[in-house]
């Protein structure tokens, strides 16, 4: 690694944007803690892919997703966070003060926050990029509401799926679940409940091949779908207003890799009811370390926790 510049140490670094990240951001610049955010590829997160969010509090009539990510990075940085556009290559949490590394440039760092989140894990078509955020989600909780009395198809053949579908169906006239083999992951009971869902139907050993849509008053509007037998390879046109994909979470937790303790599926573990990773002065917050909830405002509610945590472990370390 490269010399360490003076200038290019700060008392709190925060790896990853979003609501947990920016609210950490808030809090720990409230305290005079000059937090540096490194917003990495995707500045604000997962919400920047959503297009209106209806279930943060605060915002009565709702707000679209980058609105409210850049509302509340300016909050932040009304108290003096500041943002680095860059990403994280590497990090090294075996000294302290901790060292991170962006390309080359090393930064160091009395504290770190987690908060790089986790991405839905996607079919990887074209057509389900282009009609993200206008038909195809990841997310039933936050965006089911808005298929009140359509046909929607969820992708998936696990715990997650079963959820999604049952859950859609308090909306949705008619949801049909996706499966690339007719043998279900799902648990027993997840299964059962969905197969007795009489608005849920089963389209097994398919897959999703396009998302088809159309713009109408300037905007992108899912039509339909085109689906493909895994048997015999032939093709269907469907006509469905909804995609959701639920064929699971990754958390982006590489780069933590040999330091931080993680649990099968690569989320960071937390000591509970706190945000305190294994090693003393390092966080998590937000999809990091959540595999249950994964909302915008537990993801804040987090940032703030791993703030408070972060401040109080600092002090503590003044007064040894």
């Amino acid at each position: 690694m490269s010399e360490i510049s003076n200038n290019n140490h700060h008392k709190v670094i925060i790896i990853g944007a979003g609501p947990a990240g920016f609210t950490a951001a808030l809090y720990t610049a409230r305290a005079n803690l000059n937090p540096v955010i490194f917003e990495g590829l995707q500045p604000g997160g997962q919400l920047t892919i959503t297009t209106e969010v209806e279930n943060y509090p605060g915002f009565e009539t709702g707000i679209q997703g980058p609105q409210l990510m850049d509302v509340m990075r300016k909050q932040a940085q009304r108290f003096g966070a500041k943002s680095i556009y860059k990403e994280v290559t590497k990090v090294d949490f075996s000294k302290r003060p901790f060292v991170i590394e962006s390309y080359g440039e090393i930064y160091t760092a009395d504290a770190i926050i987690i908060a790089t989140g986790a991405s839905a894990k996607l079919l990887g078509i074209e057509s389900e990029s282009k009609y993200m955020g206008y038909g195809v989600s990841a997310c039933a909780t936050c965006d089911g509401f808005f298929y009140k009395g359509l046909k929607v198809l969820v992708v998936g053949g696990g715990d997650t799926a079963m959820e999604e579908a049952t859950f859609l169906t308090k909306f949705a006239s008619e949801v049909t679940i996706v499966h690339r083999r007719d043998e279900f992951r799902a648990s027993k009971i997840m299964l059962a409940r969905a197969k007795k869902n009489p608005k849920i139907k089963f389209m097994t050993n398919s897959v999703v091949k396009e998302v088809l849509g159309k713009e109408e008053n300037g905007r992108k509007v899912m039509t339909g779908a085109v689906i493909q037998n895994t048997k015999d390879s032939s093709t269907k046109k469907i006509d469905v207003d909804g995609l959701f994909i639920a064929i699971g979470h990754k958390p982006n937790t590489d780069l933590f890799n040999g330091f931080l303790d993680m649990d099968e599926t690569g989320y960071l573990k937390v000591k509970p009811g706190s945000s305190y990773t294994n090693i003393d002065g390092i966080f998590a917050a937000g999809d990091v370390a959540d595999k249950v909830y994964r909302q915008a405002v537990t993801a804040a509610g987090s940032g703030c926790m791993a703030a408070l945590d972060c401040e109080r472990w600092l002090e503590a370390q003044e007064e040894v």
